[in-house]
């Protein structure tokens, strides 16, 4: 009987991982099938630029995988069964109905993260995020019908923050951009590339409140913790990512964040059949340190993970691949950006890269990773194409 992996989450790690897979195990042996709420491969990393109303192309799944041998389930996943080696579905799909269970020998968990309300009162209710389509759509038609100079309000300093206020402030200059940093804006930058940053802002006309900590959101306002009202028509909510609570609810064993724990391998350290990928991996870095959730640990995760399934199942030696980060890349509109460059510590140094040349480069990262998503089969032999495309059973069916 095959060997039948499971891969819960399209995004970049799941998505990358599948495809991975595909190409270096014999489709003879093994059956890989992706399970993914959405249709579409979501660039979530772009994700702010379609809620300010940028169209973007997302490519549907179904062609991503045809004629790697990947089936493709459209279904949610509701639960994990670790010690019957089951996962529960439910949704759409024609094999598994409005419910259902797939069974897997080996699973691979990179369902991602979502938004962290941190309880804060009134964000489940009044606040807008970009961390995934749906509400990203819902942001981008609120955002459309907003008076000129009504004002937008992002909570949160980090990556997602700036990114989403820059491309904001630059897209519409008619509305009034601001940003809640809790500390200082920038404060892990070097000095020089925190000056370009602080500049960037000031040209694009982009309020800053530091040192601000919002305690509770309303409809047409923010709180600060030392009692400031910050009025905002709409509050965008970007001060941190949470796990779904499946791992947690599953018996697998998990950090206090609700991530996976997993050894050097991306292995879960309770149970060895399931591996783990992306932002729901509780994995430590080269450095000592727990990797954060980025995109950049998703590649870290995915890559391990998945020489680490291949090695096992064909007798190999494991290997070990760098989880290492070199720098961060924040974009400030479409052609401003800034790299900046970090120790292994993980803390900036002094060099780092910024205007547009800055942003040439974090745009070919962004098409790189798309590439490398939507073309499973680079690489992959022609031979072994035409058999996941063979129509006698070579279990290269695609469901949809």
């Amino acid at each position: 009987m095959k060997h039948r992996i499971v891969v819960l989450g399209a995004g970049y790690a799941g998505a990358f991982a599948a495809g991975n897979l595909a190409r270096r195990l014999s489709l003879a042996d093994t059956e890989i099938t992706v399970v993914n709420a959405e249709p579409d491969f979501v660039e979530r990393m772009r994700l702010h630029q379609l809620a300010i109303g940028q169209d973007l192309a997302f490519r549907k799944l179904a062609d991503v995988f045809a004629g790697t041998g990947v089936r493709l389930r459209l279904a949610r996943v509701t639960g994990v069964d670790p010690e019957h080696r089951t996962v529960a579905v439910t949704g759409p799909d024609s094999d598994v109905g409005d419910g259902g269970e797939l069974t897997y020998d080996t699973l691979l968990y990179a369902l991602g993260s979502s938004v962290a309300h941190h309880d804060v009162p009134g964000v489940a209710e009044y606040a807008f995020d970009v961390t995934g389509r749906s509400s990203a759509l819902r942001l981008r038609e609120r955002l459309a019908g907003l008076d000129e100079r009504a004002t937008v309000l992002i909570v949160g300093e980090g990556l997602t923050g700036i990114e989403t206020a820059t491309e904001f402030a630059e897209s519409r200059p008619d509305l009034s951009v601001a940003l809640a940093a809790r500390g200082e804006l920038g404060a892990w930058l070097s000095p020089k590339a925190r000056r370009h940053l602080r500049q960037a802002f000031d040209r694009l006309g982009i309020t800053v409140h530091e040192h601000t900590r919002i305690e509770a959101v309303e409809p047409t306002r923010a709180i600060a913790a030392d009692g400031t009202c910050i009025p905002a028509e709409v509050t965008v909510w970007s001060a941190g990512f949470a796990v779904h609570p499946i791992a947690s609810a599953s018996g697998l064993e998990v950090a206090e964040t609700g991530q996976i724990v997993v050894d050097r391998t991306m292995r879960s350290v309770s149970h060895p059949d399931v591996y783990a990928a992306g932002d729901c991996a509780y994995a430590i870095g080269d450095n000592g340190q727990p990797l954060p959730m980025s995109c950049a640990s998703a590649g870290f995760t995915n890559m391990q993970a998945t020489a680490a399934i291949i090695a096992r199942l064909t007798g190999s030696k494991v290997p070990t691949t760098g989880l290492k980060y070199y720098g961060n890349h924040i974009s400030l509109g479409r052609r401003d950006a800034i790299f900046q460059m970090v120790d292994e510590g993980e803390r900036s140094k002094s060099w780092y890269l910024g205007g547009r040349t800055a942003a040439r480069l974090k745009s070919g990262v962004l098409r790189g990773a798309g590439w490398g998503i939507v073309h499973p089969t680079f690489g992959m032999p022609k031979r072994k194409r035409r058999l996941a495309n063979a129509p006698d059973g070579a279990d290269a069916r695609v469901a949809a």
